[in-house]
């Protein structure tokens, strides 16, 4: 759905409905970090009322996607060094078990599926379509997730992907090379069913993924 577009057509509640939309233009920098937001600005946007608007911004808010400012304006919010210590620490200590996982108990089922995402990706880095490529490299490590065979570590990890791919869209242009560079010796030790390799693929993935937003943050 592009900008301007009605929203208010399908049955979910519409404070729902505005959440996924209005998350969506921020992590695809529709609405980049700064930019001052108001509830009739955003009503105006998505054809509903400013209620459904207001309780979104709320969900939002406590996602740490936006911020709140006098006279009913929100503001986008920007990335701090402490978001991506908090995020990193996080994933430093998810994905590596869920690769090591992967690998040992999907292996060369786990690796086809990897295959798949990395070649799409690859084609929309080519035709630098990053918000493409940003959603690929979220599907990427959602994947490795659900093959560990793990539900509450697959959970936990859904809970940020969010906000992974929002850092990573902010630093796809610099990254984009490296992450998917990264990804292969990933699937490579996925596909061999080495736990140990892999943890130490995703493990290394992670701390240069980090690096590269904590440029970010100056």
């Amino acid at each position: 759905m592009q900008d301007g577009g009605n929203i208010g057509e399908d049955h979910r509640p519409l404070r729902d409905k505005v959440a996924d939309e209005l998350r969506r233009r921020i992590v695809d920098g529709v609405y980049a970090p700064g930019a001052r937001l108001t509830e009739d600005r955003l009503a105006e946007a998505f054809g509903v009322s400013r209620n459904p608007v207001r309780e979104a911004i709320r969900v939002l808010e406590s996602e740490g996607f936006m911020l709140a400012q006098p006279r009913r304006s929100v503001v986008v919010a920007t990335l701090s060094a402490q978001d991506v210590r908090d995020l990193f620490d996080v994933r430093l200590a998810l994905e590596p078990l869920a690769a090591r996982l992967a690998a040992e108990r999907a292996g060369p089922a786990a690796a086809e599926a990897l295959r798949e995402i990395t070649a799409a990706a690859e084609a929309a880095a080519t035709d630098r379509q990053l918000d493409r490529v940003a959603e690929l490299n979220t599907r990427f490590h959602a994947t490795v997730c659900a093959y560990s065979g793990n539900v509450l570590l697959r959970d936990m990890a859904g809970k940020l992907h969010a906000r992974l791919q929002w850092v990573y869209r902010q630093s796809a242009a610099d990254r984009v090379t490296h992450s998917w560079a990264e990804h292969a010796g990933l699937v490579a030790a996925i596909r061999a069913g080495d736990g140990d390799q892999a943890a130490a693929e995703a493990a290394q993935h992670v701390r240069n993924a980090q690096a590269a937003a904590q440029a970010l943050t100056g």
